[in-house]
């Protein structure tokens, strides 16, 4: 049974955002999305049909909106048509910080946030964001597949926030407008896009940049007009956002592997069944596996579109670049002792 992502007009929000700081669930544009939401993230229809919304602000072409997408089909084909998902991409119903309050409040279902973003609900994912932390990818999986990872997920229950899975984000570096980056000096003066994550913003700082927080949509728009000089993040959303037509210099020092997250409100898990919350969590662990599969072909895409654009990616030597992001690792274990511990944890799995 196939189903629908919903890709129709809504009310502009990003017009409207004039201060990045105002983050309120009741500010103007989210109290509009919860009256044509009707306040409604999940309902049972006609039949008994279970109906979930999901909104996130990626486009439509990106693996992780793909992997949505498979996911949902699961849903349906598992329940036999009992259990569907509604999936709003574009940022339509708000920004990534947006989208967690609204499923606080349980005036969304679902969403896909970078970890990130979590950190200000689950303070322990911050470790995952930290420069350097994976070895490579077989050590990053075994985390997030582990133990730990599985910890993590559950972190942001008491904000009404449940993980459902991981999903591949990549490793992300630095794409800037008018300088190449070959070295962390090179950042020095420089204002760079970063997530609102406080360990976002200090590893940009320990470089020499000037960490700035802006929402992904209006990331383009901040690029063209000279809010940014530049940002940094993965191969397949510098090619799928089309940053790449306002960035030229894309340099792969590969600083952090933060993984994506799909979460579910808690208000809403707490009303499913307990066969919903199967074909739930069954679904989203398969949509994991087919993503990793997904990221992996788009990466490769990505690099090769990127290069014919014109894109000049550069190699620069790793090593100046984790020497700079090891004074966040002292200061952590000096004021964050028990996250620390974590990170510890994380660097002696083998």
């Amino acid at each position: 049974m196939k189903f629908q992502f919903y890709n129709e007009p809504m009310t502009d929000l990003n017009s409207k955002k004039k201060n990045r700081n105002s983050l309120s669930i009741f500010s103007k544009p989210v109290f509009l999305i919860l009256v044509c939401l009707a306040l409604f993230s999940t309902c049972k229809g006609p039949g008994g049909v279970r109906v979930i919304k999901l909104g996130h602000g990626l486009g439509v072409t990106h693996p992780v909106h793909e992997a949505m997408v498979f996911m949902a089909e699961k849903v349906a084909e598992k329940s036999n048509g009992q259990m569907q998902i509604r999936i709003y991409p574009n940022q339509q119903l708000g920004t990534e910080r947006e989208l967690v309050e609204l499923l606080q409040i349980g005036s969304l279902g679902m969403t896909k946030v970078s970890s990130a973003t979590m950190e200000s609900f689950a303070p322990r994912m911050q470790v995952l964001s930290m420069p350097y932390l994976f070895e490579d990818d077989a050590h990053r999986d075994k985390v997030l597949k582990g133990e730990i990872g599985k910890q993590l997920l559950l972190d942001a229950e008491d904000f009404w926030l449940r993980g459902l899975c991981y999903y591949d984000a990549g490793k992300r570096s630095f794409y800037t407008k008018n300088k190449p980056i070959e070295n962390p000096s090179d950042l020095k003066g420089l204002k760079i896009r970063v997530m609102e994550s406080n360990t976002a913003i200090n590893m940009v700082k320990s470089f020499g940049g000037s960490p700035t927080p802006v929402s992904y949509g209006e990331l383009y728009t901040a690029l063209q007009q000279g809010i940014v000089d530049g940002a940094e993040n993965n191969p397949p959303s510098l090619y799928t956002s089309k940053h790449y037509e306002v960035c030229k210099f894309y340099s792969i020092n590969e600083h952090t592997a933060v993984p994506d997250v799909l979460i579910v409100s808690t208000k809403v898990w707490e009303l499913l069944d307990e066969n919903e919350k199967i074909w739930l969590q069954e679904a989203a662990d398969e949509s994991a596996i087919y993503q990793y599969k997904l990221w992996a072909e788009s990466v490769e895409e990505s690099y090769r579109e990127l290069k014919k654009a014109g894109v000049t990616i550069l190699y620069p030597e790793v090593a100046g670049f984790r020497e700079a992001t090891e004074s966040m690792y002292e200061e952590f274990k000096l004021t964050q002792p028990n996250l620390f511990e974590i990170v510890d944890q994380i660097r002696k799995i083998e």
